[in-house]
């Protein structure tokens, strides 16, 4: 790697900026690609967008930036993009600071953030190389998210197509299901958690797979059936949807013959129950029965000592045949009749049980 720092001035790197969402952004009279395939979206809140623009104002110097330089001329951003679109985005007037945009200021003020001189390396070698740099150079800065990793190993016109399904602010994928899915478009997750549904888990071996598929069609018309699924399923929303393994869901359970009204009196009767304590886990233990997605409700260390000292210490047996003493930690507090059939987590219904005997019943 050909490594060479140059000091760049804002008006150069400027001159010729163009913000195109799908084509991409560009800088320095073309020749600088600010967003390359594996860059991130632009990711910096109000406060981190000012505090760069102060930073020049101030006369402050700013971190130093990396560019990759390409056999042609030609330039990419491998750190610095978010620094390098805040004081694109203020020039070319597209936000204020204190009501103030860059338009507004007198000539001596613009041209102090104009001639304000960056320090920039030059980056030359082989693509490997380059991406291997970028890994390492962002390691101090915003932690790059595991999608966003990925982003840097398979790009390609899948990649290119996939991102416009869910990867924007307001994009397609967040429109249609914000209300099921956690995280940030702009951070690669909603792209994520559809590969991770759709492929089960084995995300890159489904990007490697697609990477130069001309579209992530495929994906979309998934990622559109999952949330259809889900809202003619579960047709009464509540906020324990969001965030679901809805995906693996689907794929379990898609073709089943699943009946919406009577889930919906299942699950109404379940958020009211004081022995579910985990309500998001309802909606995946209405398809599996499968009690630990409901975090049910356990004995209080009060309520087990109560119950060990009223037994002396006995275990009964799960057939009322063991009879031997134990200490305490060599017990484990059973309900007698169990949740499913209406049992509550109450003195009355626990009896202390030794671990062998209470792995017997449980195993029933």
């Amino acid at each position: 790697m050909e490594i060479d720092l140059q000091q760049i001035t804002i008006r150069d790197i400027c001159n010729g900026y163009v913000n195109d969402n799908e084509e991409g952004v560009t800088a320095f009279e073309g020749k600088l690609n600010i967003r390359p395939k594996y860059q991130r979206e632009f990711v910096y809140n109000d406060e981190k967008r000012d505090a760069v623009i102060e930073t020049i104002r101030k006369g402050y110097p700013l971190n130093v930036m990396y560019w990759a330089k390409n056999d042609d001329g030609t330039f990419e951003v491998m750190d610095g993009q978010q620094r390098t679109l805040s004081f694109c985005l203020y020039v070319d007037g597209k936000f204020s600071i204190n009501y103030q945009y860059f338009h507004n200021l007198e000539e001596d003020e613009k041209n102090q953030i104009l001639n304000y001189e960056t320090f920039i390396y030059h980056c030359k070698g082989n693509p490997k190389e380059k991406l291997e740099w970028f890994k390492i150079i962002n390691i101090a800065g915003v932690k790059l998210s595991n999608q966003e990793l990925r982003n840097v190993s398979y790009t390609g016109t899948w990649l290119s197509d996939a991102k416009k399904f869910f990867s924007k602010n307001s994009c397609p994928a967040y429109n249609l299901a914000s209300n099921y899915v956690k995280g940030s478009p702009i951070r690669q997750e909603y792209l994520e958690t559809a590969i991770s549904w759709f492929s089960s888990g084995e995300i890159e071996k489904y990007m490697s797979e697609h990477q130069k598929d001309p579209n992530a069609n495929e994906l979309w018309v998934y990622f559109q059936a999952v949330i259809s699924w889900i809202k003619v399923t579960f047709r009464t929303y509540r906020r324990e949807m969001k965030g679901l393994p809805w995906g693996d869901l689907y794929n379990d359970f898609k073709d089943k013959k699943l009946d919406s009204d009577k889930l919906e009196t299942e699950i109404k009767d379940l958020m009211m129950d004081d022995e579910v304590k985990s309500k998001s886990g309802i909606y995946q233990y209405v398809l599996t029965r499968n009690e630990k997605y409901l975090n049910l409700r356990a004995f209080s260390d009060q309520q087990k000592r109560q119950v060990y000292e009223s037994q002396k210490g006995i275990c009964p047996g799960w057939k009322r045949t063991c009879g031997k003493h134990f200490e305490i930690e060599e017990m484990e507090a059973d309900h007698i009749k169990p949740w499913r059939a209406g049992g509550k987590t109450i003195v009355e219904n626990c009896q202390m049980l030794c671990k062998d005997d209470n792995r017997r019943k449980s195993g029933i």
